[in-house]
């Protein structure tokens, strides 16, 4: 599977090659962009969202699409937000909006990077090849790169396909409260600090972490352009909270979209066995009967 992160001149290259005359070389790849807006809790279960169209709309990579995690790449019928949906209704709705099961896909957002994150892992899951553009669009820009405004042309849907592989991807809420204190698998947090600690306000039920688990903030591990950190700076990070990637790495954050960035960076490390908790904050904290650390 290709590396996580493609580069900003590394899709232009490959954009530029799409009228070329080498049907190899004009595999252009499907560009999606991901942008989702949550807005900071100003009081605990404040959740409000608001999609990204209209920042895609407004200045986009040409030929992109934009989609919508929570409705197309989410479980519409949970009662949780970003429950991650079955392998092949991804699927499906990659075949619905062009992405072949050859495809090579592309993903960034305007938001911070957590929702390319996010959907990067969801198509990881299921053997696709996919990559997150560095930096976003505000790097794309920031190259010189062009961008365009308004409706793409509507995509032709590919024909439909059937996963046939899988990884290992999520642990559920049963499998952390059996969760024994002798596992040696470090259990992270991708919240910022004060989410953690407890000191902010959560969007969720009650504020608090899963004991047992350590923080590394996955909006830490970027730097102030929206690009991942040297690979040094990741694993310094990483270790200074035990996680070297001796064992399988179990993450969650409050709903499954920090987490995938703390996935997106450790895969960069070359940890690939990692694990999402879905429900994440979300679910654990809704169940009164399981605890919450603070401080």
């Amino acid at each position: 599977m290709s590396a996580p992160f493609i580069s900003v001149s590394e899709l232009a290259a490959l954009l530029d090659s799409a009228n070329s005359a080498d049907p190899v070389a004009s595999m252009a790849p499907v560009v999606l962009d991901a942008s989702c807006v949550l807005h900071p809790a100003k009081f605990d279960g404040d959740y409000r969202r608001d999609s990204g169209r209209g920042l895609w709309l407004e200045a986009h990579i040409p030929t992109s699409q934009h989609v919508d995690i929570p409705s197309q790449f989410s479980d519409t019928s949970a009662t949780l937000h970003y429950t991650h949906p079955t392998a092949q209704a991804i699927a499906d709705e990659l075949a619905r909006i062009g992405a072949g099961k050859t495809d090579a896909v592309v993903i960034y957002d305007t938001t911070g990077g957590l929702f390319a994150a996010r959907l990067w892992y969801l198509l990881r899951w299921i053997g696709v090849d996919v990559r997150v553009l560095d930096g976003g669009l505000a790097a794309w820009s920031a190259a010189g790169q062009p961008t365009v405004s308004g409706e793409n042309p509507v995509p032709i849907s590919s024909a439909p396909w059937t996963v046939s592989t899988s990884l290992d991807a999520w642990i559920t809420k049963d499998e952390l409260v059996d969760r024994s204190e002798s596992d040696a698998r470090p259990l992270v947090c991708g919240l910022p600090a004060g989410s953690f600690a407890g000191s902010d306000p959560s969007r969720y039920a009650r504020r608090g972490r899963i004991p047992g688990s350590v923080n590394v903030s996955s909006r830490d591990l970027f730097d102030a352009d929206g690009t991942v950190k040297n690979d040094g700076a990741l694993r310094e990070a990483y270790a200074a909270e035990g996680v070297t990637g001796a064992e399988e790495v179990l993450l969650y954050c409050g709903g499954g979209i920090s987490a995938s960035a703390s996935a997106l960076t450790l895969v960069e490390l070359g940890i690939t066995a990692v694990r999402i908790y879905d429900g994440s904050l979300e679910e654990w904290s809704a169940d009164e009967t399981l605890p919450l650390a603070l401080g």
